[in-house]
């Protein structure tokens, strides 16, 4: 099975960057000078996807706006003689060529296996991408296009894995694997947000995967949490208990993370200092803060 659809969920509530996201949708944050969800566009159209589907609330179309040509935005540039300008926009442009893009709604946020489960209908027949816009990987290959070349190989569900240090696990979801290949793992169990005593390994769960359709049957079978919610992780570790085979991929590349204030901070600072466009200024700007 070919992987060229991408299911991207953005329906939470945000409440870790509230009050701003009572105003800006956290997708809309900008990483340097762009939004976060503009580099999961970029990363599916590097890794040969051809169809996005967004997980939205009720109220969120944003999104959909952001994603289109704007016509009217280059016919002022062009009036206007604005030509770098026009470049800029069409290039962003670009990024959204020979890609379908869709969405469905999740009226409720019930966990990410929730949100998932709304766009079964694009996942029957056909392997599919899930993509979460607090991760975003900055090397030369996409991180997706890695849990590509590892499906390609395997047939079965991938999920990207990253090493991190134990004191900083509890907050993650957390597998027990063992090794096949450099950086390539069979997932034993999964255990979502670990006390310390049921730390397996130093690898976490960084937020994009590769689901085969039978995932979904299980995500449709799947008992709500007692809080109403359905973890993604928990239903793949009822595949492990029922037979079925899942895998992991370690992600090469620098892991920056969107998912509370300082985290995002954190990955603007890096993409700020490492763009030519900006870089050598601020960083000369940085050594005059005391």
């Amino acid at each position: 099975m070919e992987v060229k659809k991408v299911i991207i969920p953005i329906a939470g509530l945000a409440s870790r960057f509230l009050p701003l996201s009572l105003a800006v949708p956290k997708e809309f944050l900008p990483l340097v000078d762009k939004p976060s969800i503009q580099y999961l566009l970029d990363e599916a159209k590097k890794s040969g996807i051809t169809e996005v589907i967004f997980v939205v609330s009720p109220k969120q179309k944003l999104v959909l706006d952001y994603f289109k040509k704007h016509t009217d935005v280059e016919k002022s540039l062009i009036a206007r003689k604005k030509d770098n300008l026009l470049k800029e926009l069409l290039e962003f442009e670009s990024i959204f060529d020979n890609i379908t893009i869709s969405y469905v709604t999740q009226k409720l946020p019930k966990g990410d296996g929730h949100a998932i489960l709304q766009a079964e209908k694009f996942g029957r027949n056909e392997a599919v991408a899930v993509l979460f816009n607090d991760d975003i990987i900055d090397f030369e290959v996409p991180a997706l296009q890695q849990l590509i070349n590892v499906f390609k190989t395997c047939d079965a569900p991938v999920v990207a894995l990253r090493k991190l240090a134990r004191e900083k696990i509890h907050a993650y979801g957390n597998v027990t694997v063992e090794k096949i290949a450099h950086g390539i793992y069979k997932i034993k169990k999964f255990i979502e947000k670990p006390i310390t005593e049921q730390i397996q390994s130093d690898l976490v769960i960084c937020g994009k995967y590769i689901l085969t359709p039978e995932v979904f049957e299980y995500l449709k079978k799947a008992k709500p949490s007692e809080k109403g919610e359905i973890h993604l992780s928990e239903v793949l570790d009822k595949m492990l208990d029922s037979g079925k085979i899942v895998y992991g991929c370690e992600l090469k590349g620098e892991w920056l993370e969107c998912g509370d204030k300082l985290k995002w901070l954190k990955s603007f600072f890096y993409l700020a200092l490492k763009d030519p466009r900006f870089k050598d200024e601020l960083r000369s700007y940085l050594k005059t803060i005391k």
